[in-house]
C-alpha cells in the first residue's frame, strides 16, 4: 500500500470503531497492520491523529499515508529457567515445558508475542548459540509443539547445528515420545505411514489427505497400557517416529481415530466429562432426574497428552553415544494418576 488514500466516513459508520473501519476499506492489510499504521501516526482523522478505539460519527475525513513497517525482529535474552539435561562445548539438551514456544515466527512483532520463548532463554543461558537457523532461531536444529514438553536438542555452534541437520534428514537420531489417546487401541504395536501436509482449508492444522506437497511420515507405536476409567477409554502409548514432519503424532494419531487426550485441534475434547456408571435408559424416572441435577464431575489437562521421553544419538563432534531421557512431567503424572484412580473405583 504505497501513497496516500483518502477516505470519507459515511453515515452509517457512525459508532464503528476506526480501526474496524479501516480493516474493512483497505484491501488486504490485517487489523495488526492497521494498528501498526496507527502507532506510527500514518492515519489521520480530520487532521489530527485517533486512538484505534476512536467511534467514528460519520463524515470524518480519513488520510491514510505509506504503508505499515513492523520494527524488526530480534530475539533477546531472557532469565527463564532451563531443564538442562545434557551439555558440553557442543550442544545441549534441554526439556522444554509445555506452554512454551520454541521461536517466535518472522511475522510476529517487537512485543510480548516475540518474549518468553525457549530461544530467549536459550540466549540468556548459553550467550552463544549457532547462527544458522537465522536471528529468531539460533541454536535451533527442530522444534516441538507449544504443548507438547520434553527434549530438545540445541546447537552451540554452525558445525554441530550442520551436523545434527544432517542426523535429522538421515533419520540418524532416534525420538521416542509418550502420547496418552481416546479409545481403546488396538493392536498392541503398529506403525502409521501417512503422508502429511497443510491443511489447505484450515491452515492452523495438518492433513493426511494426500496434496501436492504432502512430505512422507513414518510413526511406530506400542501400546503401554490401557485405561477404562468413568471419563472413558485411553490407551498410553510409547511412540518412535522416523521423521519430524509438524504435528506428526498428533495428526497420524487423529487420522486412525484416537486423537491425543487434550488436543482440541485434532478432535480431542477440551474436558472429559465423568460418565454415568449407567445409561439413561436403563435408569428408573427418579434415578434419571436425580442424575440430571448432579454436575458430572470435569476433568480437564489444559495441554495435549503427548511428552518427547527420549533422545538417542551420535555426538556430532566426539562420535560418543548419547542416550537422554526426561520424565513425564508432574501435571501428566497427576492426570494420568486421576483416570486410573477413577477406574479401580
Amino acid at each position: 500500500m504505497n501513497g496516500e488514500r483518502v477516505f470519507e466516513t459515511p453515515a452509517d459508520a457512525r459508532g464503528q470503531r476506526l480501526d474496524r473501519f479501516l480493516v474493512s476499506r483497505l484491501e488486504g492489510v490485517s487489523r495488526s497492520r492497521v494498528q501498526l499504521l496507527l502507532d506510527q501516526g500514518k492515519v489521520q482523522v480530520d487532521g489530527g491523529p485517533a486512538k484505534p478505539a476512536f467511534k467514528l460519527r460519520g463524515g470524518e475525513r480519513i488520510a491514510v499515508s505509506g504503508e505499515p513497517r513492523p520494527a524488526p525482529l530480534k530475539a533477546e535474552p531472557e532469565n527463564i529457567p532451563l531443564e538442562v539435561v545434557y551439555e558440553d562445548d557442543h550442544l545441549a539438551v534441554v526439556n522444554k515445558p509445555a506452554g512454551m514456544v520454541v521461536h517466535t515466527g518472522a511475522g510476529h512483532s517487537a512485543d510480548a508475542r516475540s518474549r518468553g520463548t525457549l530461544v530467549n532463554a536459550l540466549l540468556y543461558r548459553f550467550r552463544n548459540l549457532s547462527s544458522a537457523g537465522g536471528e529468531l532461531r539460533p541454536g535451533i536444529v527442530h522444534r516441538l509443539d507449544k504443548d507438547t514438553s520434553g527434549l530438545i536438542v540445541v546447537a552451540k555452534g554452525d558445525p554441530a547445528h550442520a551436523a545434527f541437520g544432517a542426523m535429522f534428514a538421515n533419520r540418524e537420531i532416534e525420538k521416542t515420545y509418550i502420547a496418552l489417546v481416546h479409545g481403546a487401541l488396538k493392536p498392541g504395536e503398529g506403525t502409521i505411514r501417512a503422508p502429511v501436509s497443510r491443511d489447505p482449508v484450515r491452515r492452523t492444522r495438518m492433513s493426511t489427505r494426500a496434496h501436492q506437497n504432502a512430505r512422507s511420515a513414518v510413526s511406530h507405536y506400542e501400546v503401554l497400557r490401557r485405561v477404562a476409567s468413568r471419563f472413558g477409554v485411553f490407551t498410553l502409548l510409547r511412540v518412535r517416529i522416523e521423521t519430524g514432519r509438524t504435528h506428526q503424532i498428533r495428526v497420524h494419531m487423529a487420522s486412525i481415530g484416537h486423537p491425543v487426550v487434550g488436543d482440541t485441534l485434532y478432535g480431542a475434547p477440551g474436558q472429559l466429562a465423568r460418565q454415568a456408571e449407567r445409561p439413561m435408559n436403563r435408569m428408573s424416572g427418579a434415578q434419571q432426574s436425580r442424575a440430571r441435577k448432579v454436575a458430572p464431575e470435569k476433568l480437564k489437562l489444559g495441554r495435549n497428552f503427548l511428552h518427547a521421553a527420549k533422545l538417542a544419538f551420535t555426538h556430532p563432534v566426539t562420535g560418543k553415544p548419547l542416550e537422554l531421557e526426561a520424565p513425564l512431567p508432574g501435571e501428566l503424572v497427576e492426570f494420568l494418576r486421576r483416570l486410573e484412580s477413577a477406574a479401580s473405583e
